[in-house]
């Protein structure tokens, strides 16, 4: 998989980093799906509050471990005001 563009995008680089985002999540892959953010990133979940790499495997495992359906679909808007 080739790196992600940087902004700006066009539309259509824009839908690819949309669906790379979402391919990387729904494989379901903890460790992949980590790479993806910095290694001291801060997640919030509802209630949990997470930091680091080792920290959003473990709580991508246990989510994947309980919501077997479970997929990702990301949508973006265009604005078109100027």
């Amino acid at each position: 998989m080739s790196r992600p563009r940087l902004p700006p995008f066009t539309a259509e680089t824009l839908i690819q980093k949309v669906r790379m985002a979402e391919d990387a999540w729904n494989c379901r892959d903890p460790e992949r799906v980590a790479l993806a953010y910095s290694v001291d990133s801060v997640w919030r979940n509802r209630s949990e509050f997470l930091q680091g790499r080792a920290e959003i495997i473990a709580f991508l495992t246990r989510k994947w471990q309980t919501e077997q359906e479970y997929r990702l679909v990301k949508e973006f808007h265009v604005s078109t005001a100027e």
